[in-house]
């Protein structure tokens, strides 16, 4: 599998007289994981879609390997890139092995369909992904977590060197989110893969990318190292949201704290914070009150302790 060099240069798209993203440049580099985020509505799915030939350009293009993805064959921009859109569907009774085995589609004709390399590059494409055990099952009885495992084998099957992935945590218990990014981060490092992916998890994108592209209103707000993206400031910028920025000691990697603001009394919902007296939780409230912690007050009259 040849290496990949992804560029996007000056691009404007959308729906037919909407533009959604305007003047949008940017390079992904080989054996990474890039992540998007930002806000709903920003563009992320726009520029994924115009990058995968989804949608047209507008104005500017899109660049692999030195040559413009709109315009060529559309067999060969699918030997280069492999898209997994949001919420993909298969057909009813589809079993798990068929959906993985068509992503071997581009890689095929008519007089060359079904050889031992398509054979191989599935049955290596569920093993990475651990779906095996479940070849022979219908995908509609699988979970969230085995039916999107099935998805990204589909996506390795197409053994192409460029990924790109719209929100393929979404909707995924935490557990299943990091086996899922562990499992895209060793395909990009270990097999020189380009990975962009769409996220909305910002914790665990920070966890995970190697470097972070923030937009905001169809432009780019801020791209580069996950370290130099991810700061406070930015996160008001781009998401209007008040948050600690804090490093983790093991990995060195950002972890956002939403600041959240209580309420006149929100021992009521919470408990064990409003030193009033009658609200629930005094006691700790009190052992607080005599070590100097400062907790929220509400409204009421606080007897003296």
């Amino acid at each position: 599998m040849e290496g990949a060099d992804l560029r996007v240069e000056r691009i404007t798209s959308g729906y037919r007289e909407h533009r959604v993203i305007e003047d949008v440049s940017l390079s992904f580099p080989k054996s990474a994981i890039t992540v998007i985020i930002g806000p709903n509505g920003c563009g992320k799915s726009t520029l994924l879609k115009t990058m995968a030939r989804v949608l047209p350009v507008q104005t500017g293009r899109v660049m692999v390997r030195g040559h413009p993805v709109h315009g060529s064959p559309s067999k060969k921009v699918a030997k280069r890139m492999a898209l997994l859109p949001q919420e993909p569907v298969a057909f009813q009774g589809l079993r798990v092995r068929e959906l993985v085995a068509q992503g071997r589609f581009p890689n095929q004709c008519l007089v060359r369909q079904g050889s031992p390399e398509d054979e191989t590059a599935v049955a290596q494409a569920m093993d990475q992904t651990s779906v095996t055990e479940f070849a022979d099952r219908p995908v509609e009885r699988l979970s969230g977590g085995q039916r999107q495992r099935v998805w990204i084998a589909m996506v390795l099957a197409q053994d192409t060197p460029i990924l790109l992935l719209d929100e393929p945590t979404t909707f995924l218990d935490l557990k299943v989110q990091v086996d899922l990014m562990t499992l895209l981060r060793r395909i990009a490092h270990e097999e020189g893969r380009t990975l962009i992916i769409v996220m909305h998890e910002l914790n665990v994108a920070a966890a995970f990318a190697d470097l972070r592209v923030m937009m905001r209103a169809g432009g780019i707000a801020a791209e580069r190292q996950v370290q130099k993206v991810f700061t406070k400031a930015n996160l008001a910028t781009v998401f209007d949201l008040a948050a600690k920025v804090l490093t983790d000691p093991e990995s060195g990697r950002p972890v956002c704290v939403p600041q959240v603001v209580p309420d006149e009394c929100s021992a009521r919902r919470v408990g064990a914070l409003c030193p009033c007296g009658t609200c629930a939780g005094v006691p700790l409230a009190r052992v607080l009150g005599r070590k100097n912690h400062s907790v929220p007050r509400c409204r009421r009259r606080i007897p003296k302790l």
